[in-house]
């Protein structure tokens, strides 16, 4: 709502709702007065009051009468023309419509045409409010067969205040459009993608999904050969945004919906009125729908189910896998869940810990060693920490796992395995490791090399198989490899990881890293990869030995430059974190480079093209061109600045799409050449020869 026309009320769905003012810095105006009223559901009707005879319904007319509707009215007040926008039709009276439209390079929020109608039987109101246009910041229209494209920026954050629009067309007309999402999150409640059918972007009337959060359908489908997209986000902080699939198929089809994970599907007809049934493999509980039909929309009546680890089971094959019911997506609450794991007598059980986070001092997992609820305990556990190894003393297990009324964490993955008296248990391959050794036999040895950036968290590099107060076992822990929170490096190159990688970061973290390089030499540090909580996750680079040293930067969310250079042989990295939400975090690559008191490091020749000048003195300049038919990115010449950092970074070769092209002889290049050109394209260029010749 905007402008000087009063809206008429407003009813909301559900038992809230909520204002959201924006203003920019120009201007001030009165502003407005609004009332509110909390009625039950069944005393509205359509967008105004019920009226009840006999009652005082003065404050109630006030309300309608301060909302721009006069009593027993024929006539609904003019809706006005929305900014950057036409209205078609000048007829208020009972019964008519108008519609509205946006200018070129704006998008329509709302409906696109509304109906003056009589409320309570005295009253005439439009039945929604006058749309609005806003610009489009970014999106495109995309052609079939097929493709995929993505939100602004993905996966890093998309941008605040973006109205972004896809319109997808099949190019065969007797085909409509099947969309399915790799990845999707957005900021509940504030940013959403509205989905639609046809070619007409922001109509309600077509509207198929608005989806916000998360959670996603499996599967969305057109009616038509077309399908439009229109992300809004607000100015506040975002997320990664979205991956999306697309691709033509048949009319009148819902699309192959895939098969649940653990889980077999029966049926292979995706057609309107077929239907899917599921069932779950062997040991393994069916969460959802055990049929789902598709329905004459070309949408399929539930997602596909899921297939989930039960609470109550008993194990008797050799080797297997434990998993906390809804594993990864967390166990829920007020549960009680016991596993037995029962082998041959004679032999042993192992239990390797691939992944835990319970709920701290809250949620527990008991291991006993027997089958009963008296059977000694070989260890409790709780919160995010990944227990060690655990062998039984006999051929039966029992796994307890308690979780109260509130809060859960992502739940545990657990694999065990059989094994003789002669032998130790598999160790398996330890995350982020690599193993070095098959044999398990009483005598053997296995040796453990942790990946780089990662470092032993547990055990030592090498452990033997031995007999220790009449058992067979290994000689220390398995070895783990983790990232560190912090150290002191010192090698020539290397890698600097967020602890927990690749794993989100825990909260409350305190990190220093120090490179030292050889004196007069500088180090090189070059993000891979770059998530933190945005404003709150902070990481620190220092152009010195410690935290007084001067700052070169501090970076949070996921802009991060693409390197930086310290002026000295030294480089001191802080990262710190706050108590709640966490990221992926952060892989760093870092490098010790030879630095001239004088000059600036090498700053490479661009891809398809050549450099000018080889003094890489203070003070110098190097210039650079392309190979025929490519565009410089930048024209300006690198200049060698006191800091021993160039001017701006490497410029880059690229095949543009389109352009004006002048001279006697020259050579077109598609876009990107010699890589694949992009999806939906439209280039022009223009050739300018000398006057007269052709």
């Amino acid at each position: 709502l905007s402008g000087m026309n009063i809206p008429p009320p407003v009813i909301s769905n559900k038992n809230w709702l909520r204002l959201h003012f924006v203003t920019d810095s120009n201007h001030r105006y009165r502003g407005f007065s609004a009332h509110y009223q909390v009625k039950k559901a069944i005393d509205f009707k359509s967008r105004g009051f019920k009226l009840f005879p006999g009652k005082d319904n003065s404050n109630k007319f006030s309300i309608l009468n301060e909302g721009g509707i006069k009593q027993a009215s024929n006539l609904c007040p003019d809706p006005g023309e929305p900014e950057n926008g036409k209205r078609i039709g000048s007829d208020f009276s009972l019964g008519a419509t108008v519609q509205f439209s946006c200018d070129e390079d704006y998008v329509l929020q709302g409906s696109k045409s509304i109906t003056c109608q009589r409320i309570a039987e005295v009253f005439a109101a439009w039945s929604d409010h006058r749309p609005v246009c806003k610009v489009k910041t970014c999106g495109s229209n995309l052609q079939g067969p097929g493709g995929t494209f993505t939100s602004p920026n993905f996966p890093f954050q998309y941008d605040s205040n973006a109205q972004c629009v896809w319109v997808i067309t099949a190019i065969n007309t007797n085909k409509v459009i099947q969309i399915n999402f790799e990845e999707f999150d957005l900021e509940i409640g504030y940013d959403t993608l509205t989905i639609g059918d046809g070619g007409e972007v922001g109509d309600p009337k077509t509207v198929l999904q608005v989806l916000t959060g998360s959670f996603v359908p499996d599967l969305i489908v057109s009616m038509s050969n077309q399908m439009w997209l229109h992300l809004q986000t607000d100015e506040s902080v975002g997320s990664i945004g979205f991956k999306v699939n697309y691709k033509e198929i048949e009319k009148e089809s819902c699309g192959d919906p895939g098969t649940p994970l653990y889980g077999i599907r029966e049926g292979d007809g995706f057609s309107n009125r077929d239907v899917l049934r599921f069932e779950c493999q062997f040991g393994f509980e069916l969460i959802g729908e055990k049929s789902i039909i598709c329905q004459e929309n070309n949408q399929w009546s539930a997602n596909i189910p899921i297939c989930i680890f039960p609470c109550l089971s008993n194990f008797t094959a050799p080797m297997g896998t434990v998993l906390s019911p809804d594993y990864p997506e967390g166990y829920g609450n007020n549960l009680n869940c016991i596993w037995t794991i029962i082998s041959d007598p004679g032999s042993r059980i192992h239990l390797s810990f691939n992944d835990f986070d319970l709920e701290s001092q809250f949620d527990f997992l008991a291991v006993k060693d027997g089958d009963s609820p008296d059977s000694p305990i070989i260890g409790t556990f709780t919160g995010a920490e990944v227990p060690s190894h655990l062998t039984s003393n006999g051929h039966i297990l029992r796994l307890e796992f308690q979780a109260d009324h509130s809060m859960s964490g992502r739940g545990f993955n657990i694999t065990y395995n059989t094994f003789g008296h002669n032998e130790c248990p598999d160790p398996g391959v330890p995350i982020n490791a690599r193993r070095f050794g098959d044999n398990f036999q009483l005598g053997s040895s296995i040796s453990v090399i942790c990946e780089e950036g990662f470092i032993k968290t547990q055990g030592t590099e090498t452990i033997t198989c031995m007999l220790m107060d009449g058992k067979v076992m290994w000689s220390g822990p398995i070895p783990k490899c983790g990232a560190p929170c912090g150290g002191h490096f010192s090698s020539p190159s290397g890698v600097i990881l967020s602890p927990g990688w690749p794993g989100y970061y825990k909260d409350s973290l305190n990190c220093e890293w120090v490179i030292e390089a050889e004196p007069g030499h500088s180090i090189k540090i070059t993000f891979e990869r770059f998530q933190t909580e945005l404003n709150y996750d902070v990481l620190e680079v220092h152009d010195g030995p410690n935290l007084l040293s001067p700052l070169l930067g501090s970076y949070n969310g996921t802009q991060v430059p693409q390197f930086l250079f310290s002026s000295s042989n030294f480089i001191y990295l802080l990262f710190t974190t706050d108590n709640s939400r966490s990221n992926n975090g952060f892989k760093i690559h870092y490098e010790s480079v030879t630095v001239n008191t004088y000059s600036c490091l090498d700053p490479g020749i661009p891809v398809h093209g050549r450099r000018y000048g080889h003094d890489f003195s203070i003070g110098s300049t190097v210039s650079f061109s392309c190979d025929p038919g490519y565009r410089l990115s930048h024209e300006e010449p690198l200049l060698c600045e006191k800091n021993h950092w160039w001017s701006h970074p490497l410029p880059t070769c690229d095949a543009l799409c389109g352009g004006d092209v002048r001279g006697p002889s020259g050579t077109i290049l598609s876009p990107g050449y010699p890589d694949l050109y992009p999806n939906s394209l439209n280039c022009t260029w223009t050739v300018d020869v000398t006057h007269g010749k052709g």
